[in-house]
């Protein structure tokens, strides 16, 4: 896949645990560690959204796009 999850970035810099962020925006730690190792497909906009607020970031900081080499 060409778009990159940063997501464990973030929580790193902004020194937020993984538990505290899925407890703060309402999913699983299960469904938040799929999402920081790119094991998903899709991503609600309402996550993204939720996500952005409690890291106090755009969604620029946790996806970026890599372009492959064919």
């Amino acid at each position: 896949m060409s778009i990159v999850i940063q997501l464990d970035v973030m929580l790193a810099l902004r020194k937020v645990k993984s538990k505290d962020l899925a407890a703060a925006i309402g999913i699983t730690e299960a469904n938040l560690s799929l999402l920081k190792q790119g094991k998903v497909k899709g991503l609600r906009l309402a996550t993204l959204d939720a996500i952005c607020k409690y890291l106090n970031c755009q969604p620029g900081d946790l996806l970026i796009h890599v372009c492959e080499v064919e």
